[in-house]
């Protein structure tokens, strides 16, 4: 963690495999996992799914997401436990898959988060106009941009540190919001504001639980899928903890309760407070409006002084802290890229303070496209780089689903049996079948909206509004077939996937004496192990 000139020279006495620090805590990895994605897709995203579907459908696609999502982070925590290696989910499509569909994912993954740096440096910019307009955002993107190079000096503890401490502000935030929700519902608000009397379900009745329709439905799947991304960074992060084995399924489980709890509570509030056909809500994206955040909203039409600055300041710290995951994922997963001979090798460079040096630097750098928005052309050009962001998560995820698939039929044609694996996927195979298929459907729901947009009286759209939509499609294909005439390797047969290098030993002994501890607990006791 040090910062002289000694810790930016190269290291060398790490295990090959694995250059990178082990310094990550369990209490770390258990707040990435619970509140490290928590950002403006949340906070601000949800008042533009609420304006193009309603309230029920913001929270049957969050529900339907985050059965996705679920999935595939226990997916990701199977692999993890069995494969600890930076760059993660990245490898694990090139290990099971194909090596040509690793590199796009790979490649795929870092320009996602490349692109997620600028776009955050953006929003923290307005979210500062909120209280001021005088000072020039790219003063603000400066001094945020700034902030994220300190916090990166200090490498993976310092990208942990900040954030833990974010993530506990993000969920404080978000359980005060979901007890402030429900005294405002139940009429407890302030005469000054309009929540003062009993308020209910009022908004489900009029103007109603869904919107648009069909297509409503299928246009707020991609701001679900924003809003999760990021989640699968726990899995990431796993390589730079001290026992990824002990620590990462702790971690995992917490993720069923941040969708649930945070997510699908959170929203339902948003929906009983705050109408669909707000016109407040028409500037609402997770990268220019703050002001149309639903929640902010809600502070404001509940007639709470000061509350709307205070979800403001959450937002504030959500964006920077997943800018600070951007180059976190994107510099890991560029170094494991180089290692593996898919990127230029200086990549690969890891100093003596466990910093992927210039991997880190060249994902900073990108955030100085967030000057582009000074421009008059800055609002066109972003909305192509949330073109190219938008839906590459999904691919990740997909990958991750059907790399656990494979993983798991190259297990079983080798001979081995499940009781040699130490952590399982709660659902096995069938769970990540089921997220990919969900991936698959919500993919097709894009692809109809894209076709289709919402507010085109049933007509086909423009090109332009085709490709804003669905870019990242044509981009990931694009690196497949580079990865192909690079590699000249494509899909793998079960019979030549390699399950055995580089799995990290078993303590058969420690875990089935953890197992029969567990068995002795009383009932109540088993039943808090297994949800926490």
């Amino acid at each position: 963690m040090g910062v002289t000139g000694e810790s930016f020279k190269k290291r060398t006495n790490r295990d090959a495999e694995n250059m990178l620090n082990h310094t990550l805590k369990p209490r770390h990895l258990h707040m990435i996992a619970i509140g490290g994605s928590i950002g403006a897709g949340f906070f601000v995203g949800s008042g533009s799914a609420l304006n193009r579907g309603g309230p029920a459908t913001l929270l049957v696609d969050f529900a339907i997401m985050g059965v996705m999502i679920f999935n595939v982070v226990y997916a990701l925590g199977e692999l993890a436990v069995m494969y600890p290696v930076s760059g993660g989910f990245y490898t694990y499509s090139t290990r099971f898959i194909d090596p040509s569909w690793g590199f796009a994912m790979g490649w795929n993954y870092v320009f996602q988060w490349a692109i997620v740096l600028p776009l955050e440096l953006v929003v923290a910019g307005f979210t500062v106009s909120y209280w001021n307009e005088e000072v020039n955002v790219g003063v603000w993107i400066t001094i945020f941009l700034l902030a994220i190079v300190f916090i990166n000096v200090f490498g993976v503890l310092g990208f942990a540190e900040e954030e833990f401490w974010s993530s506990v502000l993000k969920l404080a935030a978000v359980v005060i919001f979901m007890i402030v929700g429900l005294i405002l519902v139940l009429g407890g608000g302030p005469s000054s504001g309009i929540y003062s009397e009993y308020w209910g379900a009022r908004l489900w009745y009029d103007p109603g639980a869904f919107k648009n329709g069909f297509k409503g439905v299928c246009s707020v799947f991609v701001t679900a899928a924003f809003a999760f991304s990021g989640t699968e960074l726990v899995g990431l992060a796993a390589a730079e903890s001290e026992n990824p084995a002990k620590a990462l399924p702790g971690a995992i489980k917490q993720v069923f309760w941040r969708i649930t709890l945070f997510y699908i509570v959170g929203l339902l509030f948003v929906g009983l407070l705050v109408s669909s056909t707000d016109k407040r809500l028409l500037g609402a994206n997770p990268f220019i409006n703050v002001a149309a955040s639903p929640f902010v909203i809600a502070a404001k039409d509940a007639g709470l002084i000061g509350y709307d600055s205070f979800m403001n300041f959450i937002i504030l710290i959500s964006v920077i802290s997943i800018g600070n995951s951007g180059v976190y994922g994107g510099s890991r997963t560029l170094t494991a890229l180089a290692e593996q001979g898919y990127a230029p090798k200086f990549f690969a460079y890891i100093d003596r303070a466990g910093r992927p040096l210039w991997s880190t630097i060249a994902i900073l750098a990108c955030g100085l496209l967030a000057y582009v928005n000074l421009a008059s052309a800055g609002p066109v050009v972003f909305d192509w780089l949330l073109a190219l962001s938008g839906l590459a998560a999904l691919f990740t995820w997909g990958s991750i689903c059907l790399a656990h698939i494979r993983f798991r039929s190259a297990w079983k044609h080798q001979g081995h049996t499940l009781d040699e694996i130490p952590f399982k996927a709660v659902f096995g195979v069938y769970g990540s079948w089921a997220g990919l298929i969900l991936i698959v459907l919500v993919l097709m729901a894009q692809f109809y909206t894209a076709l289709f947009p919402l507010g085109n009286e049933g007509k086909i759209g423009t090109a332009e509004d085709f490709f804003k939509s669905y870019l990242a499609l044509p981009v990931v294909l694009l690196f497949w077939v580079c990865g192909y005439f690079w590699k000249g390797k494509a899909w793998l047969r079960t019979r030549d996937i390699d399950v055995d290098s580089g799995r990290r030993p078993v303590n058969w002994e420690l875990i089935n004496a953890t197992k029969a501890e567990i068995a002795a607990y009383p009932a109540w006791k088993r039943v808090y192990y297994f949800l926490f």
